[in-house]
């Protein structure tokens, strides 16, 4: 009942029971559905009333043309219920893998407490600390074509079986969970007949982003064995490895024809179109190198990571600028929407799609000029005014104080130290608590109880300290004791958005 409740009452066009009566009426199903579900998870059978999906394309990008078939994204809406059992089994198979530590660390797609966030820490860490010590850093950004569409069905049972231990009656319901499913594609009114789907795994499902995580586990241990860091998020990978060593042009040569060759015998394919490189020199050296000769991919001077505009000389402009024109943007439209909503609806719009883009990602912004937060700021200030009615020549802080909107550099911030605090508290990735080493004094001092952090030493102001091994205990050490030692993560935000009011509007 508690699962059915939490879940949002979406299903599909061909669902038995509509979503929403199940949900309304869940206290009188439950005994009902909960014995359906035993048995399946006993026998090992999926219903075969589960396994028909309605497919209904996507645009994968706002303004991409509608024309071409490519920029669609086939999301696949199943039964309501086939969504609650497959939660069940969710939870069972990624409790297993946890506990079992099954998972690729440097995978962070559809993992509690991973987010693309997190991800981007990580690797902008490891190329801001690389950079720091003078090395050039290429970044390969790998993508492949319709990946979820092409799983082979066989391959990732064998996969269950040989690398997550799934046997018995459990193997036996995913081979009936993949086997037999069929879809249909419906445009608006228009819907085709149903035709069988002999591999993939459905987008839109809940067990289809876990289970594709499954199919790649191999794909880290290539990475791995060739010495090359990497993350992975969903079918999103990228490469980073340091120019200035040794050997690192055969290292990288070796481990492309070793995945080329991985991803051809397991059914995915390398888009070169859309896989692209790009190279961070603190020197500003131009010119060929004999890394970049390896690669038949073309180099870029801007690659989007996650959605995150990186930039060769990694200001973050090209993002900020980005942000900028499309928070504006939005500004711009929700200005016909003045008249009609109130106040307090109209606070909920401007936070959706206004401080939500000023929000994402903004741990990475932390060390970049005060000229290029400020840009942020102009935003967040016209946010304010437009929400207040406040004339643009009226002093600014008293408004974002009365909104209680911490301005964009205690933003960044906040984000930063929750990190932070998530990762001494188990509640971040392992990559990230790896990166932070509590302080220990030389001699029995007082410091030894006052949870620091160890800072280690850059060169590069505008590099090393701003990877995220440097500025955030940097950061951490300088708050307030009590903020430190908060005994949770709720206790914690609020004890540090009180101490960022005080800083931001002490005035």
């Amino acid at each position: 009942m508690k699962l059915i409740s939490s879940m949002k009452p979406a299903g599909s066009s061909v669902d038995c029971l509509p979503a929403k009566l199940v949900r309304d009426s869940v206290s009188a199903l439950s005994p009902a559905l909960m014995n359906i579900f035993n048995i399946s998870l006993s026998t090992g059978v999926f219903p075969k009333v589960f396994k028909d999906a309605v497919v209904q394309p996507i645009l994968k990008k706002p303004g991409l043309d509608p024309s071409t078939y490519e920029n669609f994204r086939p999301i696949s809406k199943v039964p309501f219920l086939s969504k609650v059992l497959e939660k069940i089994v969710h939870g069972q198979i990624s409790a297993h893998m946890n506990s079992n530590s099954l998972l690729d660390v440097f995978q962070s797609a559809f993992r509690p407490n991973h987010s693309t966030e997190s991800a981007l820490i990580r690797v902008l860490n490891d190329i801001l600390v690389a950079s720091d010590s003078g090395s050039r850093v290429l970044l390969l950004q790998l993508d492949l074509s319709a990946a979820f569409d092409t799983v082979d069905h066989q391959i990732l049972l064998n996969r269950l079986g040989s690398w997550v231990g799934v046997t018995g009656v459990a193997l036996k319901w995913f081979r009936s969970y993949l086997s037999n499913r069929t879809i249909s594609v419906q445009i608006g009114d228009c819907a085709s007949s149903s035709l069988p789907l002999p591999w993939g795994v459905p987008q839109g499902s809940v067990l289809g982003p876990l289970l594709f995580s499954i199919y790649l586990l191999p794909l880290g241990n290539i990475l791995n064995q060739h010495g090359l860091s990497y993350h992975i998020y969903a079918d999103d990978c990228q490469l980073y490895v340091e120019m200035d060593e040794k050997n690192a042009g055969s290292k990288l040569a070796a481990c492309m024809d070793d995945v080329k060759g991985w991803l051809a015998s397991n059914f995915l394919k390398l888009n070169e179109k859309k896989s692209e490189f790009i190279v961070f020199d603190p020197r500003n050296h131009h010119g060929s190198h004999p890394v970049c000769d390896l690669l038949t991919l073309n180099p870029k001077q801007c690659v989007t990571s996650l959605g995150v505009k990186l930039d060769a000389g990694l200001t973050m402009a090209p993002q900020i600028n980005s942000v900028v024109r499309s928070c504006f943007y939005q500004l711009h439209r929700l200005t016909h929407l003045r008249r009609i909503l109130k106040r307090r609806h109209l606070e909920s719009v401007i936070h959706a799609f206004i401080t939500s883009r000023l929000d994402y990602t903004n741990a990475l912004l932390i060390g970049v000029t005060d000229s290029a937060l400020n840009q942020l700021q102009v935003v967040q200030n016209a946010a304010a005014r437009f929400l207040t009615s406040t004339h643009r020549r009226s002093h600014i802080t008293p408004v974002l104080a009365h909104l209680h909107w911490l301005p964009v550099i205690f933003r960044v911030q906040f984000k930063l130290l929750t990190f932070v605090f998530k990762a001494l508290s188990d509640l971040a990735p392992s990559y990230l608590s790896a990166l932070l080493t509590p302080y220990v004094p030389t001699r029995s001092l007082r410091s030894a109880d006052l949870l620091l952090l160890h800072t280690p030493r850059m060169r590069l102001k505008s590099r090393g300290e701003r990877a995220f091994v440097h500025a955030a205990p940097k950061l951490w050490n300088s708050l307030p004791i009590g903020v430190r030692q908060a005994p949770s993560l709720a206790v914690f935000k609020s004890r540090l958005k009180t101490h960022f009011y005080t800083l931001a509007f002490r005035q």
